[in-house]
């Protein structure tokens, strides 16, 4: 009776799987991010992948998070599995966020320092869908796993002065002309920041973790 019951109840190992697919949810995200930021027809069509990709994440985090109540075993604390797909779902939702203002204020043209960000962030969606993917092998893998939140850490730093830099130059822009155009670009400057910010925290997370069962 009990290895039918177990049987029929979740894996440990199914955990994994979800959190790689949820990491790569991210990866289209940035992508379509990016894509949205080069201005243009592109704009639209983009913020729509993001709001897909954004819905996609919700599900597969719905799903971590009723797995965890499920499981008898699961590969780590229960708490951390929790922090971790939330995390990775913040990091999402603050892509959602940006394509939602973008949406909202018609903007269809981009700063360069915008765009710079976005680089950014593809390349921290794919170092951290790297680092999901050398979980389930964390013992062998925590050198890695270390260098790649030390990168993600750089990059956000990095974000840091595109952030400072290109909000002094909407403002050398727009302080005799148009202040709404100054507000709006500030907002989508400070989202992108953020989506920078949540990506620091997942590593943060990752490493955390790899302390704790390493």
């Amino acid at each position: 009776m009990l290895g039918w019951f177990q049987a029929i109840m979740p894996k440990e190992g199914q955990f994994f799987t979800l959190f790689n697919r949820h990491a790569q949810t991210l990866v289209a995200g940035a992508a379509a991010l990016k894509d949205l930021l080069e201005g243009g027809e592109a704009t639209a069509t983009g913020c729509e992948r993001v709001f897909a990709h954004e819905e996609e994440a919700d599900a597969i985090a719905r799903e971590v998070l009723l797995a965890v109540r499920r499981t008898f075993i699961t590969p780590f604390d229960r708490g951390d599995i929790q922090d971790l797909v939330t995390s990775l779902d913040d990091a999402i939702d603050q892509m959602r966020k940006t394509a939602k203002v973008v949406t909202l204020f018609e903007v269809a043209t981009f700063e360069p320092a915008m765009r710079q960000m976005a680089d950014s962030i593809v390349q921290a969606a794919l170092l951290t869908a790297e680092a999901v993917a050398l979980l389930p092998n964390m013992r062998q893998n925590a050198a890695r796993l270390n260098e790649l939140a030390i990168q993600v850490t750089q990059i956000e730093d990095h974000s840091d002065t595109l952030y400072d830099e290109g909000r002094k130059a909407l403002f050398l822009a727009h302080r005799a002309g148009d202040p709404m155009a100054f507000i709006v670009g500030v907002d989508i400057y400070s989202h992108l920041e953020k989506v920078l910010d949540r990506f620091e925290d997942v590593a943060n997370r990752i490493s955390g973790i790899v302390i704790e069962q390493v």
